[in-house]
């Protein structure tokens, strides 16, 4: 079925060739990328559902970003105990944090698999299993990545799907009127306000948490842009999917939890700060007409001044606190 209209731009076929050899049936290895920072808590969970998740051969190569926190001791100490023929790992330790997106692309050349998952720390694989969704990658040819429905600690959906943003979904999130109407396509579309998550369907972006790709995608899309060093990586990414000619694909009967944010909210105004500006930098980047340029100026003020609102707003809120401790 042909994918919705992407709004504001065409659909690109792939190149010639692009198509040759896909197989409806799965391959062999997968490659499995994932990037922790400080995720003791979750980084043992992560990995031991992971083993169980797949039949397939798996390359798991984990780059850690200067965790302090004791994540570097626990990989060490499960990829020891986990490790077989049919599950290799390669661990990354960096001296310095480099970001997400900067440590993700030092893996991506290393991939060696016909598939590719992208996968968060903070996550656990349930009844869905890996190779389920490797099964709903290979059934229809021109389907490039999938995404499996994600969900809350308490079981209940999270919504992880949204369009790629537009000006004009800036202003309905500043001005209230996404939360005002959550169900509306219009007001809440990017954050597709109107879908239930309970259907399969091709999407724009799913999040980035647990997406898993073709290694055709992953050879003719390549790395992702690190002028988003956190966020939006994963929608410039998907964007540049899309563009390639490759459909993407959210299929909720795969289902793994989400342990959302715990990374991000170890170092909040940081990443207050990094959001809104890679907010400003993906408009920037697909916006470079003159009305886009713009709308570009207003939003970039916008997001400077929503972004100093919230970073104040969380130290009196923390200071608060502190308050009522003592």
């Amino acid at each position: 079925m042909a994918r919705e209209k992407m709004a504001g731009r065409a659909q690109k076929p792939r190149p010639v060739g692009a198509t040759k050899n896909l197989s409806s049936r799965p391959p062999g290895m997968i490659s499995v990328v994932m990037v922790t920072y400080q995720n003791v808590a979750e980084i043992g969970e992560c990995l031991n559902s992971l083993h169980l998740a797949s039949s397939h051969p798996l390359q798991i190569l984990i780059a850690d970003n200067a965790s302090t926190d004791g994540t570097r001791e626990m990989l060490q100490e499960n990829l020891a105990r986990l490790a077989t023929s049919e599950r290799t790992y390669q661990l990354f330790l960096q001296i310095t944090n480099l970001g997400f997106t900067r440590a993700l692309n030092l893996l991506l050349p290393r991939v060696n698999g016909e598939m590719t998952l992208f996968l968060n720390a903070d996550t656990k694989w349930l009844d869905g299993r890996l190779d389920g969704l490797a099964e709903q990658l290979f059934a229809t040819p021109e389907v490039g990545v999938v995404a499996p429905q994600l969900l809350n600690d308490d079981g209940t959906v999270q919504p992880s799907c949204r369009r790629f943003p537009k000006h004009r979904d800036l202003f309905f999130e500043m001005s209230g009127l996404s939360a005002l109407f959550p169900s509306s396509g219009y007001f809440n579309g990017w954050k597709m306000g109107d879908f239930d998550h309970a259907t399969a369907r091709d999407v724009d972006q799913p999040q980035g948490a647990c997406l898993l790709a073709r290694h055709e995608v992953i050879e003719q899309v390549g790395l992702w842009d690190e002028r988003f060093p956190m966020f939006f990586s994963d929608v410039d990414w998907c964007r540049r999917v899309w563009q390639a000619g490759w459909r993407i694909r959210y299929v909720p009967e795969v289902k793994v939890v989400h342990h959302q944010g715990i990374s991000v909210h170890q170092r909040r105004p940081a990443m207050i700060w990094t959001s809104h500006r890679s907010f400003f930098d993906y408009f920037w980047k697909y916006r470079r007409d003159w009305r886009g340029r713009m709308l570009n100026v207003l939003a970039g003020g916008a997001l400077l001044i929503a972004a100093i609102c919230r970073i104040v707003a969380y130290y009196l809120v923390r200071g608060m606190k502190q308050s009522d401790r003592k």
